[in-house]
C-alpha cells in the first residue's frame, strides 16, 4: 500500500477521540444550551413553525433548513472510474460531495445511498423525499438508466433535479469551448467534434454543444462510430447516429475542430492529433485518473492544440466543483423549482467569461503558476478562484427569474451578487 492510500484512509477515519468517521456530520446553527433554547428547539416552541408551514407550504424555507440543503442521491453503479461498487462503497464519494457543496458554495448536503438499482423504485423514493430538500443532486448513477430517472423526477417534483456526472462536464466544457471559439474566430456552426464515449456526460456535453450551435457531432461508444447503420443503439444514442463512412476513432478524427474524451486512457494516438483541424484544435481529455492523452505527447504532436484534461496537475483543468456548488447556491437562493437549460448554459458563459479576468495572486499560488492569464493555457477558471461562486450562482438566479421557474416575488440582481461577494469573501476567511 502506497503512502497516499494510507493516508487517504486515515482522512476517512475519527482523528480523536471526540471525532467522528467519515467526513461529513451536523453543524447546528442555533443555541441550545438554556431551557429556554431548549423549549424554543423543541416542544412546545416549535409547534409554531409548524403551524405556519401547515398554512403556507413555503414557509419551509423560512423556518427550516430546506432553502440551503441539497439531497446527494446515488445507487452505486457509476462511481467515478470503479464502476458498479454498490451503494454503500459510493458513500465515500457521495460524503465528498457534500464537502464540495460546503466548501464551495457553503450549501449544506445530506448523502442518501439507495440499496436498489431499479429505475421505478428509485424514482419513487426520490419523489417521496424531494420536499424535505430544497434540490436534489444525483450522482453516480449508470446510463441509459440515469436519463430516464433525471427526466422524470424533474417532471414530479418541485425542486430541482441535477444529475451531474451529465451536466456538470457539460457545463465546465461548453465554457472552454466558447473561449476557443472566441479566440480562433471559428463559428460553432462551423465545426466537427468527436465526441469517445456515449455514456451520461458525453451524451449531455453533446446536446450543450449543439445549443451552443455545433452541427457536427461525430460520436463514439466501445464499438466505434456511431452511425445510421448499427441496429444496436438506444435512444438516446440514436439521437446521434449520422450516414458516415467512419468507422474508427482514427477516422472520426481527421479534420476534426475538437475532441471530448469522456472514456479511457491512452485511446488517442499522437500521430492521430496532427490530422486534426490545421487551426487551433482542442481536446477535452477527460478520464480519469489517466486521460485519453497526456498533453506532453498531445503538444509534441501539435504544438498549436488548446488541450484540457481533469487533473489538476495540467493546465485547463475540467473540474466539476466549478459547477454544479454554484449551480445549486444560484437555483436555491432564488428557490426555483428545477433548473433549465437556460440555467445551465447561463453557468458556463458565466465561467468563459471569468477566465478572461486577472487572476488573483491566491490562485496563482494555489497552483504554483505565474503564468496564469486568458490564452490557450488558461481557458477554464480555477476551482480556487471565488469569483466563481459571484459570476456563476449570480448567472443561474438571474437565469432562473428570467425562466419563470424561481419562487421569490422579487429579485435584485446587483443586491444578490453582493450578498454572493460578502459570502465568498467569508468563505475564504476574510
Amino acid at each position: 500500500m502506497s503512502n497516499f492510500e494510507q493516508e487517504s484512509l486515515d482522512y476517512h477515519k475519527a482523528q480523536n477521540e471526540f471525532d467522528t468517521n467519515g467526513k461529513t456530520g451536523t453543524l447546528l446553527t442555533k443555541p441550545c444550551s438554556t431551557e429556554d433554547e431548549l423549549s424554543m428547539a423543541y416542544s412546545p416552541g416549535v409547534a409554531y413553525p409548524c403551524l405556519e408551514i401547515e398554512k403556507d407550504i413555503d414557509k419551509a424555507y423560512e423556518y427550516t433548513n430546506k432553502g440551503n440543503l441539497v439531497a446527494v442521491i446515488s445507487d452505486g453503479t457509476a462511481v467515478l472510474g470503479l464502476g458498479d461498487i454498490g451503494h454503500l462503497a459510493g458513500k465515500p464519494v457521495m460524503e465528498g460531495k457534500g464537502v464540495l457543496f460546503k466548501t464551495f458554495a457553503n450549501v449544506d448536503a445530506v448523502d442518501i445511498e439507495l440499496n436498489t438499482k431499479d429505475t421505478e423504485e428509485i424514482i419513487e423514493t426520490v419523489a417521496r423525499i424531494a420536499d424535505s430538500f430544497g434540490g436534489v443532486n444525483l450522482e453516480d448513477i449508470s446510463a441509459p438508466r440515469c436519463f430516464e430517472i433525471e427526466e422524470r423526477l424533474k417532471e414530479i417534483c418541485n425542486v430541482p433535479v441535477f444529475h451531474d456526472d451529465q451536466h456538470g462536464t457539460a457545463v465546465i466544457t461548453t465554457a472552454g469551448l466558447i473561449n476557443v471559439l472566441e479566440m480562433s474566430g471559428k463559428a460553432a456552426a462551423d465545426l466537427k467534434v468527436v465526441v469517445i464515449g456515449a455514456g451520461a456526460s458525453a451524451i449531455a456535453c453533446s446536446n450543450m454543444y449543439k445549443r451552443l450551435g455545433v452541427q457536427n457531432i461525430t460520436m463514439l461508444d466501445s464499438k466505434g462510430v456511431i452511425h445510421s447503420g448499427r441496429d444496436d443503439l438506444n435512444t438516446y444514442k440514436q439521437a446521434f447516429a449520422f450516414e458516415t463512412s467512419d468507422r474508427t476513432l482514427e477516422d472520426a478524427i481527421k479534420g476534426a475542430d475538437m475532441v471530448l474524451g469522456l472514456s479511457g486512457a491512452d485511446l488517442i494516438e499522437p500521430e492521430w492529433v496532427k490530422t486534426m483541424s490545421d487551426e487551433s484544435p482542442i481536446i477535452f481529455a477527460c478520464a480519469n485518473p489517466n486521460p485519453e492523452i497526456k498533453p506532453p505527447l498531445a503538444k509534441e504532436a501539435r504544438p498549436d492544440l488548446i488541450i484540457g484534461t481533469g487533473r489538476s496537475d495540467y493546465a485547463n483543468q475540467v473540474n466539476n466543483v466549478l459547477g454544479f456548488p454554484q449551480i445549486f447556491r444560484g437555483a436555491l437562493d432564488v428557490r426555483a423549482t428545477k433548473i433549465t437549460e437556460n440555467m445551465k448554459m447561463a453557468a458556463a458563459k458565466a465561467l468563459a467569461s471569468l477566465a478572461k479576468e486577472e487572476v488573483p495572486e491566491s490562485v496563482k499560488q494555489a497552483h504554483g503558476r505565474d503564468d496564469m492569464r486568458f490564452g490557450p493555457e488558461y481557458i477554464i477558471p480555477s476551482p480556487f478562484d471565488r469569483r466563481v461562486l459571484v459570476y456563476v450562482a449570480s448567472a443561474v438566479a438571474e437565469a432562473a427569474v428570467a425562466d419563470g421557474v424561481a419562487r421569490i416575488d422579487t429579485f435584485d440582481a446587483d443586491a444578490y451578487r453582493a450578498e454572493l461577494q460578502r459570502l465568498a469573501d467569508h468563505l475564504d476567511g476574510k
